[in-house]
């Protein structure tokens, strides 16, 4: 059974400058993480590789946040992430390095666990429409994210078409979302009034679709 990736809240840190990992001790299976992905292999083969890492550990989250200055008073936020702790940091590295984009940035850690937890982050929609989604259009994912993928991408366009600047398009990514990872339910799709007069709802000021957290994985 794939476990379920984190897909953070897009918030949760302060910056959004990319980190460099730390080398010490940096391993997976008692081996540099680099050595799990031999840069002298073919293009292909690394593909495929990052295509399992993603089934596995990968997400694509759509938040939808309040934001006044917006013309509806929201703001739809895409983000294909893949977290990894700090002992597997290197190989979000190696995402980062092979799409040239994104950024890793670093999840301190308030629970018992011992090591901070990193995140591989592409938010920017010319990044995902002319890099990500194309890498994941010709390499398939296999598992059932290869449908969260699928919805992830309907919203994109949506966006490109410039519709989540008008209230019925905006609901219809609203509805999307109720479908996507948790099938949580969408504040904005609660009323239309909610979407131009957002002052209308409650202090909840985000909108996140994500998967669900392992038990002690909260920041």
């Amino acid at each position: 059974m794939v476990q379920s990736a984190i897909c953070w809240n897009n918030r949760v840190s302060g910056t959004t400058s990319s980190v460099t990992c730390p080398r010490d001790d940096v391993a997976m299976n008692g081996d540099n993480v680099s050595s799990a992905v031999d840069q002298q292999e073919s293009p292909r083969h690394v593909a495929w590789w990052i295509v399992g890492f993603v089934d596995g550990e990968g997400c694509f989250g759509i938040s939808i946040v309040r934001n006044r200055t917006s013309r509806l008073g929201w703001q739809v936020q895409p983000e294909f992430s893949v977290t990894q702790g700090e002992r597997s940091c290197e190989s979000l590295e190696i995402l980062r390095d092979y799409f040239g984009c994104g950024t890793v940035i670093r999840n301190v850690r308030h629970d018992n666990h011992r090591e901070s937890m990193y995140r591989f982050s592409v938010r920017g929609r010319n990044d995902l429409v002319k890099i990500i989604l194309p890498f994941f259009d010709a390499h398939p994912l296999r598992t059932a994210k290869r449908e969260e993928f699928r919805r992830f991408t309907d919203v994109i366009d949506l966006m490109v078409r410039g519709e989540h600047l008008d209230p019925d398009g905006l609901v219809r990514i609203g509805r999307i979302t109720e479908t996507m990872n948790r099938r949580k339910p969408s504040r904005v799709v609660e009323s239309s009034e909610a979407i131009r007069r957002p002052s209308l709802l409650d202090g909840r000021d985000e909108d996140m679709v994500h998967a669900p957290r392992r038990r002690g994985d909260d920041t």
